[in-house]
C-alpha cells in the first residue's frame, strides 16, 4: 500500500515523519504487512490518510480549486487544501482512530448497506425500529448505509428487504460508525481539535455533515467535531459541487471507490485518479 510512492523525495520525508509521529513503522505494516496487521486498531486510519495525503501533496500540478472527503477522507482534504499541517492531521486521524475504538468496546454496534431502495422509504424505517438504528452514509442514489446496534441493525435489513431493497447486507466493520453510538467519540475527539491549529484553506471543503463549501475555520471545526456522530451526505456533497462549478473529479488514496460513486451520481463529470 502506496510502497511506489516511496520514489518521490518529499513523499519519503512524509513517510518518515509520519513513523516518527506515531512512534512505529507505519509503512513498513504498509509496504510488506499482512491484510491482518493492516486492519488492526490504529493502523487502517492513518494508512488510507498517509496513502491519501501524500499523494494529494506529492503530484505535480494537482491544485484542486474545492475539496471533500469521505468520512476519514475529509482529514486528508484538509490537509489538501491548506487547513491542517500534515503532522496536525495525521495526529488527529490518530486520536480519532482510538476513540472510535473505545467507543466500539462501550457499545457494540454495525452497519449494513442497503441497495436499491428510495431513501426516504430507508429513512423511515430506521425510525420506526425501537432501537438505535440511523442512515450513515448517503453514498449515491441506490446505495444507503444504516448504523446502530446489532439487533437494530439486523431487524432494519430484515425491513428493509421485506419492503423490497435489492439487498441489505451486514457489512464487516467494528462498529456503529456515524451513529449516535459514536457519542463518547465525538466528545473526545472534540478536546482534540480544540488543541489544533487550523488555518483559513486556500479554496472551500464540501463537508460530510451538510453537504455545504466552508472557508470559515469555526464552521470547518465544528463540522469536523459532528461528524463522527452524523450521516455523510456523499450524494449530495457532490451535487453541490457540481452545482458550484466542479467539472473534472480527482480521487487520491487507496481503491477506486469514490471514482465509482462519482460516476453513479453524475455520469458527465470527468474522473479519474492521479498516477502513482
Amino acid at each position: 500500500m502506496g510502497q511506489d510512492l516511496s520514489n518521490r523525495e518529499q513523499a519519503n520525508l512524509l513517510f518518515k515523519k509520519a513513523n516518527q509521529l506515531l512512534g512505529f513503522s507505519l509503512t513498513e505494516i504498509m509496504f510488506h504487512g499482512s491484510k491482518e496487521e493492516l486492519t488492526k486498531t490504529g493502523v487502517t486510519q492513518p494508512a488510507i490518510f498517509l496513502h491519501s495525503t501524500v499523494l494529494a501533496l506529492t503530484t505535480p500540478n494537482l491544485k484542486p480549486e474545492m475539496v471533500a472527503g469521505h468520512s476519514l477522507g475529509e482529514f486528508s482534504a484538509l490537509v489538501a487544501n491548506g487547513t491542517l499541517e500534515f503532522e496536525d492531521g495525521l495526529f488527529l486521524v490518530a486520536q480519532r482512530a482510538s476513540a472510535m475504538q473505545k467507543a466500539c468496546e462501550l457499545q457494540p454496534g454495525t452497519m449494513a448497506a442497503v441497495l436499491g431502495l428510495e431513501e426516504s422509504v430507508v429513512e423511515d424505517i430506521c425510525h420506526s425500529i425501537d432501537d438505535i438504528v440511523v442512515p450513515a452514509n448517503y453514498n449515491c442514489p441506490g446505495q444507503l448505509v444504516i448504523s446502530g446496534t446489532l439487533s437494530g441493525v439486523e431487524t432494519a435489513c430484515q425491513k428493509l428487504t421485506d419492503a423490497g431493497a435489492r439487498r441489505a447486507i451486514i457489512l464487516p466493520v467494528g462498529g456503529a460508525f456515524h451513529s449516535p453510538l459514536m457519542e463518547p467519540a465525538r466528545a473526545e475527539l472534540e478536546k482534540a481539535i480544540n488543541d489544533v491549529n487550523f488555518k483559513t484553506p486556500n479554496c472551500p471543503i464540501f463537508q460530510n455533515v451538510d453537504a455545504s463549501a466552508h472557508i470559515d475555520v469555526a464552521e470547518i471545526k465544528n463540522n469536523l467535531i459532528a461528524q463522527l456522530t452524523a450521516p455523510v451526505r456523499w450524494t449530495y456533497l457532490i451535487q453541490q459541487m457540481i452545482i458550484q462549478g466542479g467539472t473534472d473529479f480527482i480521487e487520491t488514496g487507496p481503491g477506486k471507490v469514490l471514482q465509482g460513486l462519482v460516476r453513479k451520481i453524475n455520469p458527465e463529470v470527468s474522473v479519474g485518479a492521479v498516477a502513482e
